[in-house]
């Protein structure tokens, strides 16, 4: 059985077609690359697969089940736009998501925090925006789930951060979990999955191997996908 399985997903804003008949699967054990331009459906796709936006038509499955509560409980999730509440200070952050998740670790959470150089007594208002992105991605990989899924996890990190992000991010996920990247940033990502999926004006337009892909087309994964798209 699959961990997610999506078939035939519609998604529309008024007469918007956002997904067009979006199937997918994603096994256990990988790493997938959602790549796409800016618009092209990857957190419209997200935001449903956690349950936050409902779908027009198709079926979102979860180890079998349609999403909801069995899901989320499962599912560890890095949405693009920050959430935290900044009269909070880190360690107050740590001890509510320990609370509030049972798969949380918050011995795991207080290590990154120092290995990220954050304060653990710093109020998040006084934070600057990376280090908030910093400290959502220690919530997230905190936890003990199943599949992770981080929107534009690079999005607000300068470049030079960027490789210890990822390899912060490649030593703190549960074995055999899976874990899902979208980013339009693929140069910076692709040394690191194993899948590949390509989304273009809210259609899937290429899901592969990422060796494969990459002997096949002889070319880079952000080549291919210039070329594919015209970047």
């Amino acid at each position: 059985m699959s961990l997610l399985e999506i078939k035939n997903l519609n998604k529309s804003y008024d007469d918007f077609k956002v997904l067009k008949d979006v199937n997918l699967k994603i096994e256990k054990g990988k790493i997938y690359g959602l790549l796409g331009k800016n618009g092209a459906g990857k957190s419209t796709l997200i935001k449903i697969i956690n349950d936050l936006l409902t779908k027009d038509s198709g079926e979102v499955l979860f180890l079998g089940k349609e999403i909801g509560s069995f899901s989320k409980a499962h599912i560890s999730y890095l949405p693009e736009r920050t959430y935290l509440d900044k009269s909070m200070k880190v360690k107050e952050i740590v001890k509510y998501f320990s609370e509030f998740y049972s798969d949380f670790d918050c011995e795991k959470a207080k290590k990154l925090i120092k290995d990220l150089d954050l304060n653990i007594d710093k109020q998040i208002s006084k934070m600057s925006k990376g280090m908030q992105e910093k400290l959502q991605l220690v919530l997230v990989m905190s936890r003990e789930a199943d599949l992770y899924i981080l929107d534009e996890p690079l999005g607000g990190v300068d470049p030079a951060t960027r490789d210890y992000i990822l390899d912060t991010i490649l030593s703190n996920f549960k074995e055999g979990s899976s874990l899902i990247i979208s980013t339009h940033l693929i140069s910076d990502i692709e040394r690191i999955l194993d899948e590949v999926i390509f989304i273009d004006k809210g259609e899937i337009k290429l899901t592969s191997g990422a060796d494969q892909l990459r002997e096949k087309e002889n070319s880079s994964i952000d080549e291919i996908f210039r070329r594919s798209f015209k970047c």
